[in-house]
C-alpha cells in the first residue's frame, strides 16, 4: 500500500523526530537522499554541471546541502537563490566550503542552459498558488534547458495537500520526496509536473489513517474474490444490472460482459436490450419485467446507457442491497433517495457528470479532482468513484480517499465506463465494501486497459475480454 499524508501530519512527525535528533540530522538525511538520488539520475558526477534553485525554506536548504555532497564529488554546482538575505545559512556554508558557486536570479540563465541537472528548491509542501513572479521565469528556463529536473519532496507551485495547480509551476523529471508521499505527488494535475517520485524514508512516524492511498498487487490480490470448493452461482453473488435502451443497447452488453469478469456467479439483466445480452452472452439470466421482479440479487448496476427513464433507477434505489449508480443513473437519481438508503451507494461519474451534479465546471472538478470526489461523497452520502487521468475514490465518512495508481489514456473511449460499472458491480455482489468494490474494480479495469491496448487503440470490449489476463497478473 502506498499512503500520502497533508502536510500539517508531515510536520508534525518532523518535529517530534527532530525533538529526539541532534540539530541539524534530519535535514542532513533528506539532503543524502536527495543527493544519491541525483547522482543516480547523472550516472556520473564528476565533471558534471549542477544548478540549484534555492528559495528560503527548509528544502531551499537540503538542496543546497544536497549540492554540496555533488561538489565534493567532483560536480560543478551553482546555486541561484531568490531571496539571499533569508537563505538556509548552514547550506550555504556548505555549498561554498564544498567548492560551490551563487549567482543572483538576474544571471541564472547562463547557468541553466549550461546545466546537466537543475535541482528545484524553492518553495517547500506548504506552497500555495502557483509560483511567485521572480521565480516563473526560472522554472520557465529549467524546462527549457535540456536539463534533467529534480524537484525536492514536491514540484515547487504545485499544492502538496490537494494536487492543485493554480498558477505556474516547475515540471520535474524526478520528485524526491521525504518520509511519505504528499497526495499532490498522486493526484492530477500536480502528479503530471512530479514525473517519477522516489520516497527517501527519513524515520518519521506517522499515523494509521493516511489522507490518500493507493492499493498495489497484494493489496488487489487479498480483496479479489476467490470460490471456496462449497461455492455455488448464489454463494458467489448475483448482480442485477439495470441498463441500456433501445438507443444505447451496447451501454447494456458492455456493462454484463464486465459483471461476467468480475467474480460473481451469475447475473440478472432487466431492461430493453435483453436480446442483444442474450446474443453475446447467453449465461445470463434475463428479464424484462422491471427490478422489482428480476429475482434475488446481492447488488444492482443501474443507469448505463439509460437513456431518461427514471423508473428502473427508482426501483433499484429502493432495494436493501449495494447500488451503483453510473451514467444516466445519476442524473437521474434523486439526492433524497441515495441518502435515505441504509445499504451502500457506490457513484461513479466521470468529470462532466461529477461537475453536473455539484453545479459547477469540469474545468473546476478536473482541476481539484479531491475536493471534487469528496465534496460529492459527503453531498449524497454515498461511496464516490471519480474517474478520470486520476481516478479517485471517496467514502462518505471523509476517512482516507483511494487513488487508483493503473491505466492508461487508451482508456479513455465510449464505453469503457459501462466495462466499469459492470465490474465493480459484482464486486459488491460478492461482498466487497463499496469502497473496495471501487477500488479494486479500477485497479483490474485500468490493468485490463493496458493489456487491452499495448500501446494501441483498443475498444471497450478488448478492455472487458482483457480481464481475466489482468486478475491472473494480480494472483501473480
Amino acid at each position: 500500500m502506498r499512503s500520502a499524508y497533508r502536510v500539517e501530519t508531515v510536520r508534525t512527525a518532523e518535529r517530534e523526530l527532530m525533538a529526539r535528533l541532534p540539530g541539524g540530522a534530519l535535514m542532513q538525511r533528506a539532503a543524502a537522499g536527495l543527493a544519491a538520488a541525483c547522482a543516480d539520475l547523472l550516472g556520473r558526477v564528476y565533471g558534471s554541471r549542477v544548478v540549484l534553485l534555492v528559495g528560503s525554506g527548509d528544502n531551499g536548504g537540503d538542496a543546497l546541502y544536497a549540492g554540496a555532497r555533488l561538489a565534493k564529488r567532483g560536480a560543478g554546482v551553482t546555486a541561484v537563490l531568490l531571496n539571499p538575505d533569508h537563505t538556509h545559512p548552514g547550506g550555504l556554508k556548505a555549498l561554498r566550503r564544498a567548492g560551490g558557486t551563487v549567482v543572483p536570479p538576474h544571471r541564472a540563465d547562463h547557468a541553466l542552459q549550461r546545466a546537466h541537472l537543475v535541482v528545484d528548491g524553492i518553495v517547500g509542501i506548504g506552497g500555495k498558488g502557483g509560483l511567485r513572479p521572480d521565480a516563473a521565469p526560472l522554472a520557465e528556463l529549467a524546462a527549457t534547458s535540456g536539463a534533467a529536473v529534480v524537484a525536492v519532496d514536491l514540484p515547487s507551485g504545485v499544492e502538496a495537500d490537494t494536487g492543485e495547480v493554480r498558477g505556474a509551476a516547475v515540471r520535474a523529471d524526478l520528485t524526491v520526496t521525504f518520509g511519505t508521499h504528499k497526495p499532490g505527488l498522486l493526484v492530477d494535475p500536480a502528479r503530471e509536473y512530479a514525473g517519477s517520485v522516489r520516497l527517501v524514508d527519513i524515520g518519521l512516524t506517522l499515523p494509521a489513517g493516511p489522507d490518500l492511498e493507493a492499493l498495489q498487487h497484494a493489496d488487489v490480490a487479498a480483496l479479489l474474490p476467490r470460490p471456496a470448493a462449497e461455492s455455488d452461482k448464489y454463494r458467489r453473488g448475483v448482480v442485477g444490472i439495470a441498463a441500456g435502451s433501445a438507443r444505447y443497447p451496447g451501454a447494456a452488453v458492455l456493462a454484463v460482459s464486465g459483471a461476467l469478469r468480475g467474480g460473481a456467479g451469475a447475473v440478472r439483466y432487466v431492461g430493453p436490450a435483453g436480446n442483444a445480452v442474450i446474443a453475446r452472452f447467453p449465461e445470463t439470466l434475463v428479464s424484462e419485467r422491471g427490478p422489482k421482479h428480476a429475482g434475488r440479487v446481492q447488488a444492482w448496476v443501474v443507469g448505463p446507457g439509460a437513456g431518461d427513464d427514471a423508473g428502473p433507477v427508482a426501483e433499484v434505489l429502493a432495494t436493501d442491497v449495494p447500488v451503483l449508480l453510473d451514467a444516466d443513473g445519476l442524473r437521474l437519481a434523486d439526492r433524497d433517495a441515495v441518502r435515505a438508503r441504509t445499504a451502500p451507494t457506490l457513484m461513479t461519474p466521470h468529470a462532466g457528470e461529477a461537475a453536473a451534479l455539484l453545479g459547477t465546471s469540469r474545468e473546476e472538478v478536473e482541476g481539484a479532482r479531491l475536493t471534487a470526489v469528496r465534496d460529492l461523497a459527503r453531498r449524497y452520502d454515498a461511496t464516490v468513484l471519480l474517474k478520470g487521468s486520476t481516478t479517485l475514490v471517496a467514502g462518505p465518512d471523509g476517512g482516507t480517499v483511494r487513488v487508483n495508481p493503473t491505466g492508461t489514456p487508451w482508456l479513455a473511449t465510449a464505453g469503457s465506463g459501462d466495462v466499469l460499472s459492470g465490474l465493480a458491480g459484482s464486486l459488491l455482489a460478492a461482498g466487497l465494501s463499496a469502497l473496495d468494490a471501487g477500488s479494486v474494480a479500477a485497479y483490474v479495469h485500468g490493468l485490463a486497459g493496458r493489456y487491452a491496448a499495448d500501446g494501441a487503440p483498443a475498444g471497450a470490449h478488448d478492455v472487458a475480454e482483457a480481464i481475466p489476463a489482468a486478475w491472473r497478473d494480480i494472483h501473480g
